[in-house]
C-alpha cells in the first residue's frame, strides 16, 4: 500500500501518482485529501508550489469515478430529502410577488413594475402541460423558463411567455399570438421538449405553436409567471384540469423522476442518480488560461489508470474554437476546468448545465475576486443544486496561496457550508528556500544613464516632458530609472550566470520593450519570450512551453504568470518593478524555491518616484493605443509610482526587512548559511539520512538487546509456571 492509499486514495490513482515520482503526500495533500473525500467544504491555504492542485484534484477524480461506476452498474439512488411539491416558489421570486401557503396562487399589487416567480420543479424531456387561471384583473404573462432566465418572463432568450395583451414574448421580441385574455380565462401552457416546441391554449382552444426551442438547449424548463397588479392560480395536475390537454401532452405533475428536477433557492437538483452529457459533476475555475491548462493536464495524468468508466475532462478557455468545446460537451463531460469568461458564455448559451454539479472549485480564489468575478461566482453557486441526487451536499473547495484577504473570507461566509480551514501558511510568508534581496536604482548616484550608447526603449510616459541629461527634473530622473532598470536586469543575469529566470514587469508594454532590448543586445545569448494578456492564446501557450522545455532562458511576464504556474527547478526571478498589490510579491517570488529547491529573487526598486501608466475605468480603450500622459487627477492615464513606499508596505505585510545589496549584485554567501546552488535541492547540514542512520545505530542495538532479554525472561517464567 502506498502512502497515498493510506489517505483513502484508490490504488489506480496511487499508481499514476507513483509514476510521477511522488513518494509521499505534501502537508496540504495529507490534510486536504481526507477532508474532500469526507464530503465537506474546504478552504486550503499553503505555500506556492505545495501541491494544492493535487490536494483537490485527486479526491474529486475519485468521487466522480465512483459516482459514474454506480450509474454504470444501474444504481439509482433517490434523494433522501423530501422533494418539494409542484408549487410556485417562495424563494425564487420577485420582491413584490406574494405566494399563498399552498403555493398555487400568486399575486402582485405593484402597479408600476413587473414581478415574477418560477415553479419549484421543472422537466428535462417529454411533453407536459399545466393550467393558469386569471383570478383578478391586471397584466400577466405566463409560460416557461430555464433558471438562466430573468424573472421578468420573456425579456431574455431563456424565457418564453404569453401575455394578456395577446402577445407572445421571448428575448424582448413581442409578437401577436392568439388573442388577449383576462379575468376568469384559463391558459394551458404546453411544452414539447422532445421536438422543441412551446404553445398555449386559451379556454381549451389551441392557439398553435408559439415558440421553437433552440436545438442546442439542454437546460430544464420550469413553469413561470410575471405579474403587474394581477393575480393567477395554478393547477399542475393535482386536481382535474378544467380543459383536457390535447394528446400526447400530460399533466406536468405526472412526469417520472428520471426527467424531473427541483428548483430550490434558485438552483436545480436532479431527483435520480444519472448522467446528462453536458452536465458535469465538477467545475474548477482558474483565473488564467495557463493555470487552467496546467490543472487539466494534471487531471489527465491522475486518471490514467481509471477504466470502466473513463472520466471525461474538458478544458474550457478562450482562444479555442468554441464549436469544438460545444461538440465535446454534447459527447459527454464529467469535469470542466475553465476560465470564467468562456464558461459563462457556454452556460448562458445553454451548452453547460449545472444540474449535476457536485464540486465547485475556485483555484487562486483571491485572484478571481480581484479580477471582478464575485458576481459570476455567486450566480453560478445559486444555480447549482445544494443537495445532490445521491443525497450529498454540494462541495465547495477554495484554494489559494493567499486566503486571508477580506474578500475571500466574506465569500466563504456567504457561500460555503461550515468550511474546514487547512491553513498551513498563515498570513503571507516567504519560504526558507527563497532568498530575496532588493537593489536600489538611484539615478542621482548612478550617472551611467547619461552616456548609454544603447538603452531600453521606455514606455513613453515622458514623450512630451523634454527629458535630457543634466536636467534633474522629476520627469528626467523617472526616465533615467526606466533606462537603468534595463541595464540592471542584464547585470543581474550576467553576475549570477542565469540560464533560466522569470522576469516580472508591471505592464504589457514594459514586457514588450524589455524583450526587444534583450534581443537587441544579444539575440542568441539572451533568448527570451513574453507572456501577457495581449499575446494571442496560441503564442502564450507556445512561449510558456518553450520556457519550460529550456528552449529559451527568460520568460518576461506580467502578474498573469505570478499565480500557480508550475515550473520546476526555477532558480532565479527578477522584479523589474514591484507589484501594485503587496500580496502579489509573495506570488511572484514564489515561482522560485519550489519543491525544496533553492531560489534567488531580486527586486529592482527605484529610490525616487517613477511615472507609470495607470489606465482606469475612465480610459475607453483600457490602455490599448492610449497615450494620454496626463495624471489621473486631470483625467489622464498616468500616476507617480512610489516604490520605496511599496517596499515598506511589503516589508510591513511580511513583518521582515528585506536585505538590500549593491548594484553589483554580489550576494554574500554567509548571509544564507553557506554557499548555495540556486535551482538545486536545499542541503540539510548535519541531518542527512546517512548521518541520521549512523546516529541511531547504537540506540537501535540497545533496544534490540532489551527486547531479547524481555523475551527470554517471559519464556523462563512461562516454563516455570508450567512445571508447577
Amino acid at each position: 500500500m502506498t502512502a497515498f492509499e493510506e489517505f483513502g486514495v484508490l490504488p489506480e490513482i496511487a499508481k499514476a501518482i507513483e509514476e510521477l515520482d511522488w513518494t509521499l503526500p505534501t502537508d496540504i495533500q495529507a490534510e486536504g485529501i481526507p477532508l474532500v473525500l469526507g464530503g465537506g467544504d474546504v478552504l486550503m491555504a499553503a505555500e506556492t508550489g505545495s501541491g494544492k492542485t493535487a490536494a483537490f484534484c485527486l479526491p474529486i477524480i475519485q468521487i466522480v469515478w465512483e459516482t459514474l461506476k454506480d450509474i454504470e452498474s444501474g444504481k439509482s439512488v433517490k434523494a433522501s430529502h423530501t422533494s418539494p411539491p409542484w408549487t410556485m416558489s417562495m424563494v425564487d421570486r420577485g420582491s413584490a410577488i406574494a405566494v399563498t401557503p399552498c403555493g398555487l396562487r400568486v399575486q402582485s399589487r405593484e402597479q408600476r413594475e413587473w414581478h415574477g416567480t418560477r415553479c419549484t420543479r421543472g422537466v428535462l424531456s417529454g411533453k407536459w402541460g399545466f393550467e393558469a387561471l386569471v383570478t383578478d384583473e391586471g397584466l400577466c404573462r405566463v409560460g416557461w423558463s430555464t433558471l438562466a432566465a430573468n424573472l421578468d418572463l420573456g425579456t431574455d432568450r431563456f424565457g418564453y411567455g404569453f401575455g394578456g395583451t395577446g402577445k407572445k414574448s421571448n428575448n424582448r421580441q413581442f409578437d401577436d399570438y392568439g388573442e388577449a385574455f383576462g379575468k376568469s380565462d384559463v391558459i394551458s401552457c404546453l411544452i414539447d421538449l422532445d421536438n422543441g416546441y412551446i404553445k398555449f391554449l386559451k379556454n381549451g382552444v389551441d392557439l398553435g405553436n408559439a415558440f421553437q426551442i433552440p436545438k442546442n438547449n439542454n437546460s430544464p424548463f420550469f413553469p413561470a409567471v410575471v405579474l403587474k397588479n394581477a393575480e393567477m392560480q395554478f393547477n399542475f395536475g393535482e386536481k382535474p384540469f378544467k380543459y383536457t390537454l390535447p394528446a400526447p401532452y400530460k399533466p406536468i405533475n405526472s412526469c417520472p423522476v428520471d426527467v424531473l428536477v427541483s428548483n430550490t433557492n434558485g438552483s436545480v437538483n436532479t431527483e435520480t442518480l444519472k448522467t446528462i452529457n453536458n452536465a458535469p459533476q465538477a467545475i474548477i475555475i482558474e483565473p488564467s488560461r495557463e493555470l487552467a491548462e496546467q490543472t487539466c493536464e494534471q487531471i489527465k495524468k491522475f486518471k490514467k489508470y481509471l477504466e470502466a468508466p473513463k472520466i471525461r475532462e474538458l478544458l474550457v478557455i478562450g482562444g479555442v474554437n468554441v464549436k469544438d468545446q460545444i461538440s465535446a460537451l454534447q459527447s459527454g463531460v464529467d469535469i470542466i476546468v475553465a476560465t470564467p469568461g468562456r464558461l459563462e458564455d457556454l452556460i448562458q448559451g445553454g451548452y453547460v448545465m449545472l444540474t449535476h454539479c457536485r464540486f465547485f472549485v475556485l483555484d487562486e480564489a483571491d485572484g478571481l475576486l480581484k479580477q471582478g468575478y464575485t458576481e459570476l461566482i455567486e450566480r453560478l453557486h445559486r444555480q447549482m443544486p445544494k443537495i445532490t441526487a445521491d443525497a450529498r451536499r454540494l462541495q465547495m473547495i477554495v484554494c489559494s496561496a493567499t486566503l486571508h484577504a477580506f474578500e475571500v473570507k466574506k465569500m466563504a461566509d456567504k457561500l460555503m457550508h461550515f468550511p474546514t480551514w487547512v491553513d498551513l501558511k498563515g498570513e503571507d510568508a516567504v519560504p526558507e528556500t527563497v532568498h530575496h534581496v532588493v537593489v536600489m536604482v538611484d539615478p542621482q548616484k548612478d550617472k551611467s544613464w547619461t552616456n548609454l550608447k544603447r538603452h531600453l526603449i521606455t514606455d513613453g510616459v515622458h514623450a512630451e516632458d523634454n527629458v535630457r541629461p543634466g536636467n534633474n527634473t522629476a520627469e528626467t530622473l523617472s526616465e533615467a530609472v526606466k533606462m537603468l532598470k534595463g541595464e540592471y536586469c542584464i547585470k543581474a543575469i550576467n553576475e549570477h550566470k542565469m540560464d533560466k529566470a522569470i522576469i516580472f514587469c508591471r505592464t504589457k508594454l514594459d514586457c514588450d520593450n524589455l524583450e526587444k532590448y534583450m534581443k537587441q543586445i544579444d539575440r542568441n545569448f539572451y533568448t527570451c519570450v513574453c507572456l501577457h494578456g495581449d499575446r494571442k492564446p496560441h503564442e502564450r501557450k507556445s512561449n510558456l512551453e518553450a520556457f519550460k522545455q529550456g528552449k529559451v532562458k527568460f520568460l518576461i511576464c506580467t502578474d498573469v504568470a505570478a499565480r500557480g504556474l508550475d515550473i520546476s527547478g526555477l532558480p532565479f526571478m527578477i522584479n523589474v518593478t514591484l507589484p501594485d498589490e503587496k500580496s502579489n510579491y509573495v506570488h511572484r517570488i514564489g515561482r522560485v524555491g519550489r519543491a525544496e529547491r533553492m531560489g534567488l529573487a531580486i527586486s529592482l526598486v527605484s529610490s525616487i518616484p517613477e511615472k507609470v501608466w495607470y489606465h482606469g475605468e475612465w480610459c475607453k480603450s483600457r490602455g490599448r493605443n492610449c497615450w494620454n500622459t496626463n495624471l489621473t487627477d486631470v483625467k489622464g492615464c498616468c500616476i507617480w509610482y512610489n516604490e520605496p513606499q511599496y517596499l515598506a508596505d511589503i516589508e510591513d505585510h511580511l513583518n521582515i526587512t528585506i536585505q538590500q545589496v549593491e548594484p553589483d549584485f554580489k550576494i554574500p554567501c554567509d548571509e544564507f548559511d553557506g554557499k548555495v546552488v540556486y535551482g538545486q535541492k536545499r542541503q540539510q547540514q548535519g541531518t542527512g539520512y546517512v548521518t541520521h542512520t549512523a546516529q541511531m545505530v547504537p540506540i537501535v542495538q540497545e533496544l534490540s538487546k532489551l527486547e531479547s532479554q524481555a523475551q527470554i525472561l517471559y519464556l523462563e517464567r512461562h516454563l516455570s509456571a508450567g512445571r508447577k
